[in-house]
């Protein structure tokens, strides 16, 4: 390896929806693991929902694998998997008494289903994959558990938001102490699995980091039509982009709750890019604060229409919260995203967001409360002169901390001592 470069390695990857907007982070990885060389396969529990997709997958050159979302709708293809199965019945057993012990602990259909899956997996992986690699601690990594078991094969994890914080600690622990290993993305959550773990050095932290070889260099913030906007008329309106789904940990109820909160002289217009079920009932809390006119809602989108709302707005902001089910977000991608492009940035100091941003010095950090965040945002639309000095000390922050190089060097690192060659 004193090249830089791999020995050959063989990878079936699993995922749990592919492809997916909201995980460019996914992408970003399979994309750099088959630019070193890796020949990747890719098992998908779920078809896409997204009707669109970025330039990203497209380069991504790996089969797919599309498993049975739903046991009856493929049950024969569930059948021939079982009775292929059969072949090694010692492997079947202690797979299926695996699959027990866990379903009397969680009895749902949902864990039934995992089992089918993990059926149609083992039997259809070719004979000789030598490891699964599965992205997500919870789902993903219960279906590639119980397939590891079925082909006497091993299997290792990346983990990283609600996969961490949602799955049960008893769950958790046992797929810990069998993973060959497993990387997170936040030091938080590496924290968390390490408690777990009866061998923490199992457990590796590896952010994501970004490949900025995809964008753009940032715009010049200093000059150009837009760039001094302090909010004083509606001509110096200022343009505040969000970019996340539309559900509980983003925090959005209490973002609308504080943009009504600023004072009425102040001018602005929200721009949000990103779809999710809490859509409709936000629309309704926009019209009830009497926001609706400054609001701009473009839905799911790809990324370069992101990036080019990016590079046209003043302010990004990501008002991440914990959710009521434990469910939170880990490090955003969407916030070196903005970074990238020298965007002055306001979130929370929720999760690991941290990590990347230091208040006061890459953005402006609040609680996760509307009061908090409407004096953060208030002290940002006003002064043009701090936006420009965030956005330039986050992208010095993105690019000397937190690149995408070293994550994969480590990944890879970690799948060549693991993987049988």
């Amino acid at each position: 390896m004193r090249d830089g470069t791999v020995p050959p390695l063989r990878l079936a990857v699993v995922v749990k929806g592919y492809p997916r907007l909201s995980e460019t982070f996914v992408a970003q990885e399979l994309l750099a693991l088959q630019e070193r060389g890796v020949d990747l396969s890719i098992w998908s529990l779920r078809h896409p929902t997204d009707t669109r997709r970025h330039a990203l997958h497209d380069r991504i050159a790996a089969p797919v694998h599309y498993l049975p979302e739903y046991l009856r709708q493929e049950p024969l293809r569930v059948l021939r998997a079982l009775i292929r199965l059969l072949a090694r019945p010692a492997r079947l057993w202690a797979a299926a008494g695996l699959w027990w012990r866990d379903l009397r602990r969680d009895p749902t259909a949902n864990r039934g289903r995992r089992f089918g899956q993990a059926l149609v997996l083992a039997a259809e992986l070719p004979a000789d994959a030598p490891f699964l690699y599965v992205h997500f601690l919870h789902t993903p990594a219960s279906v590639a558990r119980y397939a590891a078991a079925l082909r006497g094969i091993g299997w290792g994890f990346s983990a990283h938001a609600k996969d961490i914080w949602t799955t049960p600690d008893w769950e958790t622990r046992e797929k810990l102490a069998e993973a060959r290993f497993g990387v997170t993305c936040t030091a938080t959550g590496a924290a968390h699995l390490r408690a777990l773990a009866t061998d923490p050095r199992r457990i590796e932290l590896v952010y994501h980091g970004l490949d900025l070889g995809r964008f753009p260099e940032p715009p010049d913030r200093r000059d150009g039509p837009g760039r001094r906007r302090d909010g004083s008329a509606p001509d110096q309106a200022v343009e505040i982009l969000s970019v996340g789904r539309l559900v509980e940990k983003k925090g959005y109820d209490r973002l609308l709750d504080a943009l009504a909160a600023l004072p009425a002289g102040l001018h602005w217009r929200l721009v949000h890019i990103g779809g999710g079920p809490l859509g409709p009932a936000l629309r309704a809390q926009a019209e009830r604060l009497g926001l609706a006119d400054r609001l701009d809602w473009r839905g799911a989108q790809d990324q370069a229409t992101v990036i080019e709302a990016l590079r046209h707005a003043d302010l990004f902001t990501l008002t991440s919260v914990i959710a009521g089910d434990g469910d939170r977000d880990g490090l955003p991608n969407v916030l070196m995203e903005a970074a990238s492009q020298k965007l002055a940035i306001l979130s929370t100091a929720v999760a690991a967001i941290p990590e990347f941003i230091t208040d006061g010095e890459h953005g402006v950090l609040t609680a996760p409360d509307a009061g908090a965040i409407a004096v953060g945002l208030a002290r940002l639309l006003a002064d043009p002169a701090l936006r420009l000095r965030l956005g330039e000390a986050a992208y010095g922050r993105l690019r000397a901390d937190f690149g995408m190089t070293a994550g994969i060097d480590r990944l890879l690192r970690r799948l060549t001592d693991t993987v049988p060659a």
